[in-house]
């Protein structure tokens, strides 16, 4: 991941956190210890950060590299000489506001980086209102979780994240609605979903027979577009591709 900075912006501390010591919510410390050990979700943890405190880290200068570790890849993390709330950029390119759970992991991220106490809706919202797609809880560990966008969305407005993949599998409703997006998308016989390699939900499709590089791009276009039209595909789908299979 790279760092930017929010134009030189910072998230004004909030009286509400006044007394606040500094320590991760126990129910999110829960979540995250549980989904290290592989007996929790990134799903719970959402859940539990839902109506608790984070903490946005604020720098002085950004000048050094750094590097943040994710589903155990090494990202480097590019600095500039700015004061402000920091952007992480993604191995995929998205931008990512990071927050902290506590202090400590702040600290053990950035020992220079200024806390400021925010509620995670307001942390959510500032994302969002951003361009910002997604959000990284605890960056320097040591359970580095990242939010896909829909969850940022969830927690923006208050409301309860259902992923679009769940227990290895796509959600019905998530299948039904590509499925009926696509219905009438010409070159199209079949659509299907699986849980994906490169993103987070692969659609499957069957398309006629014989079909040159032409004409195949320009069904593939309407697809496309078919899908970032369908509003549950759009709420529920973090990020789509596309696998093509020969007719039977």
């Amino acid at each position: 991941m790279t760092t930017g900075h929010a134009g030189g912006r910072e998230l004004p501390p909030s009286s509400p956190f006044a007394a606040d010591d500094g320590s991760a919510d126990p129910n999110v410390a829960e979540a995250l210890d549980a989904l290290d050990a592989g007996r929790g979700s990134v799903a719970d943890v959402v859940s539990a950060l839902a109506g608790t405190r984070v903490l946005v880290p604020v720098l002085a200068e950004l000048e050094v590299a750094d590097v943040v570790e994710h589903d155990g890849h090494a990202h480097t993390v590019d600095k500039e000489a700015s004061a402000g709330i920091v952007a992480l950029r993604t191995e995929d390119g998205r931008t990512a506001l990071p927050v902290f759970t506590s202090v400590a992991a702040m600290a053990a991220w950035r020992s220079d980086a200024r806390p400021v106490p925010t509620d995670v809706t307001r942390a959510a919202l500032s994302a969002v209102s951003e361009g910002w797609e997604v959000m990284v809880v605890d960056a320097g560990g040591p359970v580095t979780v990242l939010l896909p966008r829909t969850a940022v969305w969830a927690l923006a407005q208050q409301q309860g994240w259902r992923p679009a993949v769940l227990d290895g599998g796509v959600d019905a409703d998530v299948t039904a609605a590509v499925r009926g997006a696509l219905a009438g998308v010409p070159g199209v016989v079949s659509a299907g979903t699986e849980p994906g390699r490169r993103a987070e939900v692969a659609v499957v499709l069957t398309l006629v027979p014989g079909l040159d590089r032409t004409r195949l791009d320009g069904v593939l276009a309407q697809v496309n577009a078919a899908l970032a039209a369908d509003p549950v595909v759009a709420e529920r789908v973090d990020s789509l591709e596309l696998r093509l299979r020969a007719a039977g």
